[in-house]
């Protein structure tokens, strides 16, 4: 089984990881593909001032920042994973690598690091699971 692992850094992804790891607990068959979205940044008073591929470069550092506990987790318990840190809308984006991966299953947590902004312009976990092209696991 393909899984996707999205995760933002909040302790809510730190949850997820560790549900994914009870999942695949004795399964010798799965394949998780770890996932960061960063949204892109068009800030003009930092597009002015920065190069485009410094600004990408920033944000896939921040995205690997991101995915540092999660990662953490499943190789302690010796759960492999590839980590990928992709830049753009984030349920669009997680949508779209389930699909363009072939993953079998998403599973994401109920909130994440931007729970106040969600609150306000919709929860990605909602956009994922209208958007997704396979099962959404969304863990509390």
């Amino acid at each position: 089984m393909k899984i996707l692992l999205p995760v933002d850094g909040s302790e809510h992804s730190t949850r997820v990881a560790r549900h994914v790891i009870q999942m695949v607990h004795g399964c010798a068959d799965y394949e998780i593909l770890l996932l960061n979205v960063q949204e892109p940044i068009d800030a003009p008073e930092l597009r002015g001032h920065m190069p485009a591929r410094e600004i990408d470069a920033m944000q896939e550092s921040r995205g690997g920042d991101a995915m540092t506990s999660a990662r953490a987790l499943l190789d302690a318990a010796g759960v492999a994973c590839v980590p990928e840190v992709v830049l753009g809308p984030v349920a669009a984006s997680i949508a779209r690598i389930a699909s363009e991966r072939q993953c079998e299953a998403i599973v994401m947590g109920s909130h994440g690091a931007g729970a106040l902004t969600s609150a306000l312009v919709g929860s990605v976990t909602a956009q994922v699971i209208r958007h997704a092209p396979c099962p959404v696991t969304v863990v509390k």
